[in-house]
């Protein structure tokens, strides 16, 4: 197995260097992958892992919740102030604990997208302070 091989798993080529560019496309691959990888048959809605792994109890809204947080990591390497970091921490722990009750954080878990949030405050201080890094969103 080459090097390229190890670095594009099933496929996905994610860049693995620490420019803005490069955390950019790991943390909109991770937010599809969370938000918006299937779509319901019939609806044509898009749902991610964090509903899907979201229905096991207790155990699936922590999983989602430490794939949300490598979101906000990535935010960190980037420079995001503190209280943006705090501010994504947030929608995480609000997705997480109503994401537990049972029935009704199932239902939650489709329609409230924290790391879809997240992707918005990160995309935001992007635009702004690396404006050459710019993707035009379709």
């Amino acid at each position: 197995m080459t090097d390229s091989e190890r670095a594009r798993p099933m496929g996905i080529d994610l860049p693995t260097g620490s420019d803005p560019a490069s955390i950019r496309r790991r943390i909109e691959a991770m937010e599809q992958l969370l938000e918006r990888s299937f779509r319901v048959p019939g609806v044509n809605y898009p749902i991610g892992l964090d509903s899907i792994v979201g229905l096991i109890p207790v155990v699936g809204d922590f999983v989602t919740a430490a794939m949300g947080a490598y979101i906000v990591w990535e935010a960190r390497n980037l420079g995001l102030p503190k209280w943006k970091l705090w501010r994504m921490g947030g929608h995480i722990a609000f997705d997480t604990a109503l994401g537990a009750v049972p029935l009704v954080g199932d239902a939650f878990d489709f329609l409230y997208r924290s790391n879809s949030k997240n992707l918005k405050i990160i995309r935001k201080h992007l635009d702004k302070h690396h404006p050459a890094q710019r993707t035009i969103d379709g």
